[in-house]
């Protein structure tokens, strides 16, 4: 076959798709060594963002380097039903419509649901797709799907029958908007500017009074008492009496409690247990009452009197208002506060009593904690570690239920008699008292709780699959550093708890994608960028070598325009340097020679070896950035730059020249394509095909055997490098060769390297001169084994040369200058952007630099032309 002149990624790309299918389907029942990852399943409602194309190329290349070096690879997919972001979705179809969840119904709605999720399902499986990742479609999983959802029942009976979920008021995040509690970290927590008001509350006795500070006046009608520091002398006197709630009248008792900041405010605090966490847990110690006065809605209830059916910002306004008219008010003060937020909404979250399903910490907290400690698993980077331990740690309960119809239903009824009862499947009668008047619970699971299951789950749990015994725990999990709590540690004490081991045995956490100013992408920043749009322009393996080039583990990337543009621009010298290849070949080269190597083919052996050593142990370390520079490197720079450039000499040889030249041209080629290939599948593929047989997906990857030196050719890079540095000082045309003198104390058979020298460098001669004495006119460099001159003489008019240095100086001169005046000011210096002040220092520096050179290069000038 015959490679196209340009490489046109559109036309190759949708083809090997097309080709990779069914090629990627991990053994049903494997012997020897194992591979096996999940991928993080990917929202339903979403579309293919930054994050999912890092996080899916990073999977991508430990899989298909996995399956290359001959382990059976099990890279298994999925998706999420996402409940509170697919039934948002979902409800605002239906309310353009002007209908709601409730005019369907529950079966109804979940119909339409399911229909959704069909729809982006497909279009989400697409848009990966295109990125070239080699999962195996076979084993798609859905956290809804039949085998899902009988491991997400059989987790909760087990913990139910074990005592760890339990049903209970307690204090929850609900947000008003969805109209569902949230977990602790499903809340957003923003610092904004609000106000402190300071509010009087009477003593019952008529007394005096006690001075409270909050930053929500519209709870304190659902205060049921007033706290202060046990140790606080400016209130001793006063623990135990009752004060008048103002506005209501209701008397409320003065209690001491450890968690009071004597510092904050008066020192005195109001207790509303029913409206925040805090109180909620003094109001346990103190058997206080709950006393709700804001609703689901966001509204206030009947226990707020007058107020009642407000939204609870009119209701503040109105209560501070009748506060400060009746002399309760003693001032407002300005005051930053953090006010938690609904991760999918952005509303306000409102701390509300609710009964709801929760899982007790502790027990599994504690071996989730020792299976890291111990190493069973392993962060990468380690300091990830940290931020897994202080969660744990300082666990709460999980609250587990959701106010949703999407998603997997609690598997609990209540029956007519009073009795809860938690089942495996769907109970026909109460085993208490026989009745069939039964109601099941109408919340539906967190869906980070069917997550948490993802890696057994997948697999068949709780059956004992042959998957399950092959390819569980898996090696590895790829992931964010923003979801460590939401599923990086659930999923390892819920594995823990279940299959007695880890889920895998690395953590790989990567950072997130921001824009080339280092902000996060956002839809109101404006700055997200479609990794579709790349793809569609510059093809996927550009992308995927953009985002990689610029990964380390744990550290954000900035995804910039400038190393697209690289990266498209290092594609398209792979495929101009497989044309030359393929085009040079003229069939079969044969086998490489094992002795008889001419100098530059022993140097690229030599360096294909190292770089494959390389490459292979930063993969072993996830350090997959610094093996795409490795590679980058190796064949833009080395085989492309210098082997090709001395190849041609190769080629214009004789036969024997000739075929062992294009033997390592194609070898070299072929295993730099193999090391490449799972950062950029393409591209390599389908050069592979012009070159080999099979799919590169399904070859062996390449083992260095050290068996290669190139120390001769690093001197030929060294001399070349010299000429071409004083070619370029001297402003020398490209077309004019020059001859270049090595002066050295002793021949080590520099000759026998004139010929690449002269080639490279476009030199007439490699003169190699033994302590002789130098040519006056010449301009030299020193190098580790002598001094490489160029004689002047015939190749530049040295008055000539003089005058447009004393030029260049003059043109220098003035920019410093120029620059000098401006970084002196203080008007810019204090006024610009950092950023700004640092480019203009190192343009200084930049023409400090540039003119000293010149100087160097005058003085050399005018001693010779003296």
């Amino acid at each position: 076959m015959e490679m196209s002149k340009a490489y046109n990624p559109a036309e190759i790309e949708p083809r090997l798709r097309e080709y990779w299918q069914g090629k990627f389907t991990a053994p049903q029942n494997p012997e020897g060594e194992t591979f096996s990852i999940v991928m993080p399943p990917p929202n339903v409602t979403g579309a293919l963002h930054m994050g999912h194309a890092l996080d899916s190329t990073l999977q991508d290349v430990l899989t298909r380097w996995k399956r290359m070096q001959g382990y059976a690879t099990l890279w298994l997919p999925g998706t999420d039903h996402a409940g509170i972001a697919t039934q948002i979705k979902v409800e605002e179809k239906l309310r353009a419509q002007g209908l709601s969840r409730y005019d369907l119904g529950r079966e109804k709605f979940v119909e339409q649901v399911w229909k959704w999720k069909e729809e982006y399902h497909d279009r989400i499986l697409g848009q990966l797709n295109q990125l070239g990742i080699s999962c195996d479609w076979s084993r798609e999983r859905f956290t809804l799907d039949e085998g899902c959802s009988q491991a997400v029942r059989e987790v909760f009976v087990r913990l139910y029958e074990k005592g760890l979920i339990y049903q209970g008021e307690y204090i929850v995040n609900w947000c008003p908007r969805c109209q569902t509690a949230l977990s602790d970290i499903e809340v957003e927590h923003q610092e904004a500017d609000s106000h402190l008001w300071h509010l009087r509350y009477p003593l019952a006795d008529g007394s005096g009074y006690v001075e409270i500070a909050t930053t929500r006046p519209e709870t304190m009608l659902g205060d049921t008492a007033v706290a202060v520091h046990p140790q606080d002398e400016r209130y001793g006197d006063l623990v135990g009496k009752e004060l008048k709630l103002p506005l209501t009248g209701r008397l409320i008792p003065i209690i001491a409690d450890e968690h009071v900041d004597p510092e904050f405010g008066s020192g005195a605090v109001k207790v509303t247990p029913a409206h925040d966490p805090n109180d909620f847990e003094i109001g346990l110690r103190h058997d206080l009452e709950h006393v709700v006065v804001i609703d689901t809605q966001g509204k206030m209830t009947d226990r707020a009197g007058k107020y009642q059916g407000q939204d609870r910002y009119d209701c503040r306004k109105e209560l501070v208002a009748d506060l400060d008219a009746q002399g309760y008010l003693v001032k407002v003060e300005d005051h930053q506060h953090s006010t938690g937020h609904c991760q999918r909404c952005d509303t306000v979250v409102e701390p509300l009593v609710s009964k709801q399903w929760f899982v007790k910490m502790k027990p599994l907290a504690e071996p989730a904690l020792e299976a890291v400690r111990r190493g069973d698993v392993e962060f990468i980077p380690a300091r990830f570690a940290k931020i897994y331990y202080n969660w744990l740690e300082n666990i709460r309960d999980w609250c587990i239920s959701r106010q949703l119809w999407w998603g997997h239903r609690i598997p609990a009824w209540t029956c007519q008699c009073g009795k809860t009862i938690v089942a495996r499947e769907d109970p026909e009668a109460c085993p208490h008292c026989g009745g069939v008047e039964l109601t099941q619970d109408s919340d539906v699971l967190d869906t980070w709780f069917s997550s948490a299951l993802w890696p057994f789950s997948t697999m068949g749990w709780p059956e004992q699959t042959t998957d399950l015994k092959k390819y569980y725990p898996t090696n590895v999990l790829v992931t964010g550093y923003d979801i460590i709590f939401f599923w990086v540690a659930r999923m390892i004490f819920t594995a823990l708890e279940f299959t007695d081991e880890a889920p895998f045995k690395h953590a790989y956490i990567h950072g997130l994608v921001r824009d080339d100013q280092g902000r996060k992408m956002s839809k109101s920043l404006g700055n997200g960028i479609d990794p579709l749009e790349i793809i569609q322009e510059y093809g996927a393996d550009t992308l995927r070598f953009t985002l990689l080039t610029g990964a380390a583990p744990g550290n954000d990337i900035r995804f910039q325009q400038e190393k697209v543009e690289a990266s498209r621009n290092f594609a398209n010298k792979i495929w101009n340097a497989s044309r030359f290849v393929l085009m040079n070949l003229e069939g079969e080269p044969g086998p490489i020679p094992q002795d008889d190597l001419d100098i530059p083919s022993r140097w690229i052996l030599a360096r294909y070896d190292a770089t494959m050593a390389s490459v292979t142990a930063n993969l072993e370390k996830y350090e997959l950035g610094e093996a795409a520079r490795e590679i980058y490197e190796f064949l833009w720079n080395e085989y492309c730059d210098w082997y090709i450039e001395a190849a041609k000499l190769g080629l214009a040889g004789d036969e024997i020249q000739r075929n062992m030249t294009r033997a390592v041209l194609k070898h070299v080629l072929l295993g730099a394509l193999q090391l490449l290939h799972p950062i950029m599948p393409f591209i390599t593929e389908e050069i592979w095909q012009q070159l080999a047989d099979g799919s590169i997906a399904l070859s062996k990857w390449p083992e260095a055997t050290g068996r290669y030196r190139g120390d001769e050719f690093e001197t030929v890079m060294e001399l070349v490098k010299a000429v071409r540095n004083i070619r370029s000082e001297l402003n020398i045309t490209p077309g004019k060769k020059i001859p270049a003198w090595l002066y050295v104390e002793a021949d080590q058979g520099y000759g026998e390297l004139e010929a690449y020298v002269c080639h490279l460098a476009r030199a007439t001669e490699l003169k190699v001169v033994v302590q002789g004495e130098k040519p006056r006119e010449a301009v030299g460099r020193t190098l580790q084994f002598g001094e490489l001159l160029v004689p002047l003489a015939g190749v530049i008019d040295i008055d000539q040369e003089i005058q447009r240095l004393e030029k260049e100086k003059q043109e220098l001169d003035f920019e410093v200058q120029r620059l000098e005046k401006k970084l002196a000011n203080p008007g810019f210096v204090n006024k610009a952007p950092e950023a700004v002040v640092d480019k203009e220092k190192d343009k200084l520096q930049g023409y400090l630099d540039k003119r000293e050179l010149v100087l160097e290069r005058l003085d050399q000038m005018q001693i010779k032309g003296q």
